[in-house]
C-alpha cells in the first residue's frame, strides 16, 4: 500500500491507494497551524478507512505547500507535478488540468506522453480561489455549502465587476441594495471565477477541473465551459486529486 498526502493552505488532504492505483482510503480535514499534526491525522484517518494496519504503508509522498511539514514522508512533490500525475492516470491523452484551491488557480497542460508542456499559476490574489467564496460566503451570512445551490437556481448572470475579494464583497451588498436577484449574483460571483481562469491561459485539449473548489460548486465546470466554448470536466475525487497524485509517485519509488 502507498499513501500520498497534500498539505494545502486551507485543507490536508490524505489518499491511500494499491499497486493497482485503486484508492482504498482517503480523508480531508483543516490545515490548521500545525501542519505535520494535520499530515498524521489526515494519514491514520486514511489508512483507518482503508481498513490496514499502518505499517501496510510501504511509501509516502508529501506535496502542496506544506510538504516539508511532513517528517514521516519518504519524498515530496510539487502540487503541480501530484495534479498533472494524479489527472493522467484517468484521463491518459493530451489535458488541460484546471485547479482551483482554497489559495490560488492553477492551469497545468499535459501532452499525450503525460509530460507537461505548460503551467501558469495565479498567487497574486485570492479572488478567484476557495478562500474568495468563503469570503462571500461569510459577508452574505449564507453557509458556503448553499452557494452553488443559489447560483443553479438563478435566472440570469450579475456581471461581477471587482476583482479584489474585500471590494467584490462590498460591491455584492450593494447589489442587493439596489433590489438585484441574490441568486443572480452568486452565479455571477461563481462566473467572476471561470473568468479569472480563461484570462490566466487558453484551454486546449481535454480540460479536466481539480480541487476543493469544484469538489462542492459544479457550478464552476458548468460556467467554464461557456466561458471557454468547449465541455469542461471534473475528475473523480477532485479534492484529494494532489494527494491521489502523491500516492502514485509514491508507488513508483
Amino acid at each position: 500500500m502507498f499513501a500520498g498526502i497534500d498539505v494545502g493552505a486551507t485543507t490536508t488532504k490524505a489518499v491511500v491507494i494499491d499497486t493497482d492505483k485503486t484508492v482504498l482510503g482517503r480523508f480531508v480535514l483543516r490545515s490548521g497551524i500545525d501542519l505535520t499534526s494535520s499530515a498524521k491525522e489526515s494519514l491514520d484517518r486514511a489508512v483507518a478507512q482503508a481498513g490496514i494496519p499502518r505499517d501496510a504503508i510501504q511509501a509516502i509522498v508529501a506535496t502542496g505547500f506544506g510538504r516539508k511539514n511532513v517528517p514521516f514522508a519518504h519524498d515530496t512533490k510539487t502540487e503541480i507535478s501530484c495534479h498533472g500525475r494524479g489527472c493522467y492516470h484517468y484521463f491518459p491523452e493530451a489535458i488541460t488540468v484546471v485547479d482551483i484551491g482554497g489559495q490560488d488557480s492553477k492551469i497545468i497542460k499535459l501532452n499525450t506522453e503525460g509530460r507537461r508542456i505548460g503551467f501558469k499559476m495565479n498567487r497574486k490574489c485570492a479572488a478567484g480561489t476557495g478562500a474568495f467564496l468563503e469570503e462571500i460566503a461569510y459577508k452574505l451570512d449564507i453557509p458556503i455549502g448553499d452557494l452553488n445551490g443559489l447560483a443553479q437556481g438563478a435566472n440570469n448572470t450579475a456581471k461581477i465587476g471587482s476583482y479584489c475579494t474585500v471590494f467584490t464583497a462590498t460591491e455584492i451588498l450593494d447589489r442587493i441594495r439596489s433590489g438585484e436577484v441574490l441568486d443572480d449574483i452568486i452565479r455571477g460571483v461563481f462566473d467572476s471565477v471561470a473568468k479569472r481562469i480563461v484570462e490566466m491561459d487558453t484551454l486546449t485539449g481535454r480540460v479536466i477541473m481539480t480541487g476543493g473548489v469544484v469538489a462542492f460548486n459544479n457550478i464552476v465546470a458548468e460556467l467554464l465551459s461557456l466561458r471557454a466554448g468547449i465541455e469542461v470536466e471534473i475528475a473523480p475525487h477532485p479534492q484529494e486529486m494532489g494527494a491521489f497524485g502523491a500516492a502514485i509517485f509514491a508507488e513508483e519509488l
